[in-house]
């Protein structure tokens, strides 16, 4: 448990993100944790770099509707100091903290509160002198393994274990050396990805074919950008894996030349609109009719243009059309009726 967040087991497949906001600025933080949650991120880890930021966690998360973790680095005070401060879990890596018995008071008190620990193990900061000749997932796996055994011989098993490299196959490889020789919760991710586009191809991959081989129990897409953007990226993983019945799934056609109506502009609007959309709902954004038609019978609500004109659909039957200027109200105005006869949907738009 991560607070009130299941993650492992028969648990739904989580997905996190991370502020990149100064912690020590409460509010700032405040309203990105908010969106975050809004946008249908289950659990938020902060940066703590220093006392005063392990101090902020206490009004952080007494505000915060979602768990909240403390990635902690180097100093031991620091998770002392988070776990006093009412944090739900810790992200640290137990090779930083270079003295055993600083080691175990951290792990003493995150045992008294039941507290679980995730044992981060990155590409990019292994130790140079940490079997150099092996290959680098190996040793990535043997690293973690070593601190795994460090943790339970300190009696204390609520342990999760994330192996990211910045390398799609090398992060595959990992996981999946990994999967069977531990009963832990697994934490996905393609670290340092980059920006949006690379970053999400690359979380894509690398997350899709290990939750395709049944491997991890939570997932975050880490982007050089908006952290809203790893939360929608992470949701899309998921629906397209079958993994994920709620929220929106916007469709829509690459374009050509055949297509009049503005599709990317419709789809980024419509998308943006529906990002805090609980309900399931699949929406289709078409350019023209030769797949048109098709796409939005096999959608909730769709749109698909003509000439001059777009033809409206609704559970997958034609209602009507209207002209292309009217694009955005009509489609806007279709999945308002759907939503409204939906149960606990009515307030969708107010939201």
């Amino acid at each position: 448990m991560i607070g009130n967040v299941t993650v492992g087991g028969d648990a739904p497949i989580t997905v996190q993100s991370m502020t990149k906001t100064d912690t020590r600025d409460i509010s700032a933080t405040m309203r990105q944790v908010r969106a975050l949650a809004e946008a249908g991120c289950h659990i938020v880890r902060l940066a703590v770099p220093d006392l005063e930021a392990a101090t902020a966690l206490k009004a952080i998360r007494h505000n915060s509707p979602v768990p909240i973790v403390a990635d902690i680095h180097f100093d031991h005070r620091l998770a002392i100091a988070a776990i006093g401060s009412g944090v739900d879990g810790l992200r640290i890596n137990p090779g930083n903290i270079s003295r055993a018995e600083h080691l175990r008071t951290v792990v003493s008190h995150a045992g008294q509160r039941n507290i679980p620990i995730r044992i981060g193990v990155n590409a990019g900061s292994l130790p140079r002198d940490y079997r150099p000749d092996q290959p680098l997932a190996e040793r990535m796996v043997a690293l973690a393994l070593d601190q795994v055994r460090m943790l339970e011989a300190m009696d204390f098993r609520l342990i999760k274990v994330s192996l990211k490299a910045s390398d799609v196959l090398t992060t595959v490889d990992a996981y999946r050396l990994i999967a069977d020789r531990i009963p832990y919760p697994l934490h996905l991710g393609v670290t340092e990805a980059g920006p949006p586009i690379c970053g999400a191809i690359r979380n894509s991959l690398g997350i899709g074919i290990l939750l395709q081989m049944g491997i991890g129990d939570t997932i975050r897409v880490s982007l050089s950008g908006d952290p809203l953007l790893e939360v929608d990226a992470g949701n899309e993983i998921l629906r397209s894996l079958g993994l994920l019945s709620q929220g929106a799934s916007v469709i829509s056609c690459p374009t050509c030349g055949r297509t009049t109506l503005d599709v990317s502009s419709l789809a980024t609007r419509v998308s943006e609109r529906l990002r805090t959309v609980k309900e399931p709902i699949r929406v289709a954004i078409m350019g023209c009719v030769v797949n048109g038609p098709g796409e939005c019978e096999h959608a909730d609500v769709g749109i698909a243009g003509g000439e001059d004109k777009v033809l409206v659909y609704r559970s997958g039957a034609f209602i009507h059309s209207v002209s292309s200027d009217n694009a955005y109200d009509a489609i806007i105005r279709e999945i308002d009726l759907l939503l409204s006869a939906r149960s606990g949907a009515a307030d969708w738009n107010a939201r």
